[in-house]
């Protein structure tokens, strides 16, 4: 069947204009895949259809799904393991040398799709701290279904067989029907809430430890990366972290960050000067270890957007 030239034009234009996310010539089929359960749950022959009654003047909540629908995040447990394995052996325990114990860490999971990112950071900090020191992760997404069910923690037997180790399911997850539910102890620690990278970010977003932007870069085009590391620069905290995907960096589009290898992972970090906070709603103009597990002890939104990917 496929997506018509003008209508395939008119979706592309508008997930550019909402999220800066760029749909190439050659998206045709991923259009057609997004959105064909959305023309059949609208009782529409197929897309071409259902993107025609999005663009009439009332259809806000089509032209919204429509969006959510092409800014779906692909994810999984733990996914690059790698990663979380030097964030646990060879960031953590910088970060936390670094910081006074009586303070949380504050970590973003951008693009937090269903919230296995930032539940996967939470069993690992939960494990490596303990319960003397606090932290809190802050998962954002621009899609509000998905932010829903990351709120919810509730996950299919398919979800959890993606990446979860068997002793995390068993110490964290309680059967919820045929699924799993994630528990308390791990939800009280984490804040989902919407936000797009591609616009201004909110007032009262704290200043990050570390943010974990992965996977997301990708898809925009350049001046939307420079603008979105700036943004991101601008809320992290003097000494703090950026992370990556494997595919993606820094240079040669924001030298306002240097790259520093620890293990296996590539991470980077502001070279500028302190956070400070600029009036009127927007983000502010920023600024060989013990381990984890023997650090110091105790102390402890808006409604955002935040650009998926595809």
């Amino acid at each position: 069947m496929g997506v018509g030239s003008s209508e395939f034009n008119w979706v592309s234009d508008l997930v550019r204009r909402e999220s800066a996310i760029v749909l190439q010539p050659g998206k045709e089929y991923l259009v057609e895949a997004r959105l064909l359960p959305l023309a059949r749950a609208a009782g529409l022959a197929g897309v071409d259809a259902y993107v025609r009654a999005a663009q009439r003047p009332t259809s806000l909540a089509e032209r919204r799904a429509i969006v959510e629908a092409l800014t779906t995040n692909e994810t999984s447990w733990f996914r690059d393991a790698t990663v979380f394995a030097s964030f646990r052996r060879d960031m953590l325990p910088r970060l936390l040398a670094d910081r006074m114990v009586h303070r949380p860490l504050r970590i973003w999971s951008a693009a937090a799709s269903t919230g296995q990112e930032a539940y996967s950071l939470a069993m690992l900090l939960i494990e490596e701290l303990g319960p003397a020191r606090r932290f809190e992760i802050i998962g954002t997404d621009i899609a509000r279904g998905v932010l829903e069910r990351a709120r919810q923690g509730r996950y299919t037997q398919m979800e959890v067989n993606r990446g979860l180790p068997a002793r995390y399911l068993v110490q964290y997850f309680q059967r919820a029907g045929t699924g799993w539910q994630v528990s308390p102890e791990l939800q009280r620690n984490i804040q989902f809430r919407e936000l797009n990278l591609a616009a201004p970010f909110p007032p009262g977003l704290p200043a990050f430890d570390v943010v974990f932007l992965r996977n997301v870069l990708i898809y925009f085009d350049t001046p939307t990366k420079q603008t979105i590391l700036r943004r991101v620069r601008q809320v992290m905290a003097p000494g703090g972290w950026l992370v990556l995907g494997t595919a993606e960096t820094t240079r040669g589009i924001d030298d306002g960050f240097e790259l520093v290898r620890m293990g296996d992972l590539s991470a980077y970090r502001p070279v500028c000067g302190p956070v400070t906070r600029p009036p009127s709603g927007q983000a502010s103009e920023p600024p060989s270890v013990p381990s984890a597990r023997s650090a110091p002890t105790p102390a402890s939104g808006p409604s955002l957007q935040l650009s998926g990917r595809i």
